[in-house]
């Protein structure tokens, strides 16, 4: 037990929250980008449509893994 003149510090509180991304969140990107990316999403970035469906596809990968087709969403 710390003495009556323990001052914890912010940094050092364990309910400290970082501003970054959480690893968790670093994972889910990462498979997101490898989801989209055997499903064809990210290919010909010359076109909005594709910058936006591929962008989409990264983010709800647990759906485009469950069949559902973003191809031709955004025309």
């Amino acid at each position: 037990m710390p003495g009556p003149n323990f001052i914890q510090h912010e940094e050092d509180s364990p309910m400290r929250r970082g501003g970054g991304i959480s690893i968790i969140g670093v994972i889910y990107l990462l498979i997101g980008v490898a989801v989209a990316g055997f499903r064809g999403y990210l290919v010909d970035w010359t076109v909005i449509g594709n910058v936006i469906e591929g962008i989409l596809a990264v983010l709800v990968w647990p759906v485009v893994l469950l069949g559902v087709d973003l191809h031709g969403l955004i025309p």
